[in-house]
């Protein structure tokens, strides 16, 4: 995996999850719920992503991805911070409530700094 396929498989994945969530917030019951918020900072963040992913911009998708990485550890840590206080708990704009949402965060954010850093990509 390298910074180029995380791009565009994860542009690719945060696009569908905001389509989904648009249409059906609640998809998958009480285990992932969206808002509003969440499904459009998941379609920007996947347009841009799969825009970039075919760009010859050398080091630049490599560090776009460690932000990415950064950003979405930051997001699993805050969840489970913030669980319990009244909903929206993240500065009154989303919900960062739910712990398997928290989890795919840090999985997200482990994933990218793998495809940022691996030398065998």
């Amino acid at each position: 995996m390298n910074p180029k396929q995380f791009l565009q498989i994860g542009g690719v994945i945060l696009i569908l999850l905001a389509v989904i969530g648009f249409v059906k917030p609640d998809f998958a019951g009480d285990l992932l719920n969206f808002d509003s918020a969440e499904n459009w900072a998941h379609l920007v963040l996947g347009v841009v992503a799969v825009a970039l992913a075919p760009l010859a911009i050398g080091d630049l998708k490599k560090w776009v991805v460690v932000l990415v990485g950064v950003i979405a550890l930051a997001f699993g840590v805050l969840g489970f911070m913030v669980r319990g206080n009244p909903s929206p708990n993240f500065y009154g704009v989303t919900n960062l409530e739910n712990p398997v949402d928290n989890v795919l965060h840090l999985v997200v954010g482990v994933w990218a700094l793998f495809a940022a850093f691996n030398k065998k990509g």
